[in-house]
């Protein structure tokens, strides 16, 4: 199951996708019970007085508000993260990535592709959708469950009842913020572009990009949300 969460600045878009794993994460699970990966993209980078404090508050911030038990994976890049297998020694069955205009602001900033032509983030965009699509895919070895099971379809069963679940999730089931399905990836982005046209190119080209690239994650995502003011509104 892969959920895609969009929402401006300060919408609450964070804080609305980390709750969906407060039924789950509870401390001292099993391996793989329980167990989130929080995929952060942040990175510091120097600012005017040589270390940009803000953009570091900012990351401190979200690190104090997630549940310690929680595994923090910023030591590679978001792509090869996504490509762990789940299992004891890979990748954990529920995985939060926050967020992909951090990610996508690291690969211009990474590559030098702010003054490049429009499209020129396209290799590495197309590895992001990649793996996004084929997340889950693969053999994957989770306690309780059976070796080498392939997880890429979202109709799994619930791992509480052993039932499929509806693709159509109700109403309550949304509001109530509880991922209800593994292996499970949450994934949160910018939605850009609804008000003014940015003066600079720099601001213009990253509209374009995370605009488009928004867009192919929902193709692939099975379920997508916006929220705003800290609600979410379902939309897919």
């Amino acid at each position: 199951m892969r959920t895609l969460v969009l929402g401006g600045a300060r919408s609450g878009k964070s804080a609305w996708a980390e709750s969906l794993f407060d039924a789950h994460a509870v401390p001292g699970s099993p391996s793989g019970q329980g167990a989130v990966d929080y995929v952060a993209t942040a990175r510091p980078w120097p600012g005017a007085d040589g270390f940009d404090a803000d953009f570091s508050a900012r990351i401190d911030g979200h690190r104090r508000r997630r549940p310690g038990h929680w595994r923090t994976v910023d030591d590679v890049d978001a792509v090869e993260a996504l490509r762990r297998p789940i299992g004891p020694e890979g990748s954990a069955p529920l995985v939060l990535l926050d967020d992909v205009g951090t990610w996508l602001t690291g690969v211009f900033d990474r590559e030098g592709l702010w003054d490049a032509p429009r499209g020129s983030v396209a290799p590495w965009t197309d590895e992001f959708v990649a793996a996004v699509r084929d997340w889950g895919a693969g053999p994957s070895r989770i306690p309780g469950s059976d070796q080498g099971a392939d997880f890429r379809d979202s109709g799994v069963a619930d791992t509480e009842t052993g039932t499929p679940p509806h693709r159509d999730m109700q109403a309550s089931d949304e509001a109530a913020g509880v991922v209800k399905q593994k292996p499970h990836l949450v994934i949160v982005t910018p939605e850009v572009g609804m008000g003014v046209i940015p003066e600079h190119r720099s601001g213009r080209l990253f509209r374009d990009e995370i605009g488009e690239l928004n867009g192919r994650l929902a193709e692939v995502c099975e379920r997508v949300v916006l929220v705003v003011a800290g609600v979410p509104l379902t939309l897919k």
